[in-house]
């Protein structure tokens, strides 16, 4: 019984999207195997089941919080690969359906909600994770606009994708006041990549821009404003993180329940054992603080309020070092058994530990926290 209680309607359609998960998108999956690049299959059938358009509305309308974090959550319960492959298409693709002119909405919005087209976000570089307004992709005059110059790396989706947004600095010593937002296709001339094998199966790379011509009509909002795009983009996205980890971590919650009250040990079932009944508690109570604090967050940016940023940090802070915490527990519940290549928890394992640190690490998450606690 949950303290905060959904719509019936949004407990329906999670319900709905669980089942999804499990019968459509994870026979399409690759969680035990090998796949280079994009699983564009998924994304299509992501398009196809009109998820996408909940991420990008046609009508133009934001996105709303609250439907992001109930999508990620239930696609990361049945298919983490399915839900990051939403999460990527949304993150890639709103900043232009955010601050993008009317020509760059119609050319790019529809492929990417129909499943067609890949994006991806392009903010990190080798000397600028964390500390984003340090980035030195360098946007230098030619003509009548920019040639970009610099690389980037740990970029999802990158090298494969369709289309990027780019965050060059077009000002020099001016911070996070001198990046601009431009969007990038593939295939412009100078834009080359490498992908990177990384403990998380998805797909993530590094971009290399060798003088890639980009114009005023490549522009994602207004020159020297693009940091204000980026954050903006990561208020909405930083709570359905939290969400992606709450998935996973009821996901292992079940799963050591399960295995917890049909293995029997020591003369009877694991469960009867007040070690492990009371880890299983721990971990039930851990992600229902988790999952409430994220709702909490979503509802705040749904209506409005002030204070998204801090808000959007706890929620993202706690949720993502929960699901560390339930993931390595209900490993050790399972014991070696969850080690084994194929394994619902191996898999997890693998999963679980990148969201502490993609979309500002934990200790960034903190800093959030604590600097609203003397603004």
């Amino acid at each position: 019984m949950r303290a905060f209680a959904l719509e019936p309607e949004q407990q329906q359609w999670c319900e709905e999207l669980r089942s999804l998960a499990a019968e459509r998108f994870r026979p399409l999956a690759a969680e035990h195997g090998e796949r280079p690049g994009v699983n564009r299959a998924l994304v299509a059938a992501l398009g196809d089941t009109g998820l996408l358009e909940r991420v990008f509305p046609a009508d133009g309308t934001p996105a709303r919080a609250m439907d992001l974090c109930l999508l990620r959550e239930s696609l990361a319960h049945g298919c983490t690969e399915a839900e990051t492959a939403l999460a990527l298409q949304g993150l890639g693709a709103y900043p232009l359906a955010l601050s993008g002119t009317d020509e760059q909405r119609a050319r790019w919005l529809p492929d990417v909600a129909g499943g067609r087209a890949v994006a991806a976000f392009a903010l990190s570089e080798p000397g600028a994770g964390s500390d984003a307004a340090a980035l030195s992709l360098a946007a230098v005059p030619a003509g009548d606009g920019w040639e970009l110059r610099g690389t980037k790396t740990w970029i999802s989706n990158a090298p494969h994708a369709d289309v990027y947004s780019v965050f060059a600095r077009t000002t020099d010593g001016a911070g996070a006041r001198g990046v601009t937002a431009f969007l990038v296709p593939a295939g412009r001339p100078g834009l080359t990549g490498e992908p990177l094998r990384m403990l998380s199966p998805h797909p993530i790379g590094t971009l290399t821009f060798d003088g890639v011509p980009v114009t005023g009509a490549d522009v994602l909002g207004t020159v020297d404003e693009g940091f204000g795009v980026a954050m903006r983009t990561l208020n909405l996205f930083r709570p359905s993180v939290g969400a992606f980890a709450v998935g996973m971590a009821q996901s292992a919650l079940d799963a050591a329940v399960a295995h917890a009250g049909s293995r029997t040990a020591f003369g009877g079932a694991l469960r009867e054992l007040q070690a492990v009944s009371h880890q299983l508690a721990e971990m039930a109570t851990r992600i229902e603080a988790a999952r409430l604090l994220v709702y909490a967050a979503a509802a705040a940016y749904d209506r409005g309020e002030e204070g998204i940023a801090h808000r959007a940090a706890m929620a993202k802070l706690l949720a993502t070092e929960t699901a560390q915490y339930a993931v390595d527990t209900a490993v050790q519940i399972h014991g070696a058994a969850a080690l084994q290549h194929g394994h619902l928890l191996e898999h997890l394992y693998r999963e679980v530990r990148a969201p502490r640190i993609y979309e500002g690490a934990t200790e960034v998450q903190r800093s959030i926290i604590a600097k609203e606690l003397y603004a």
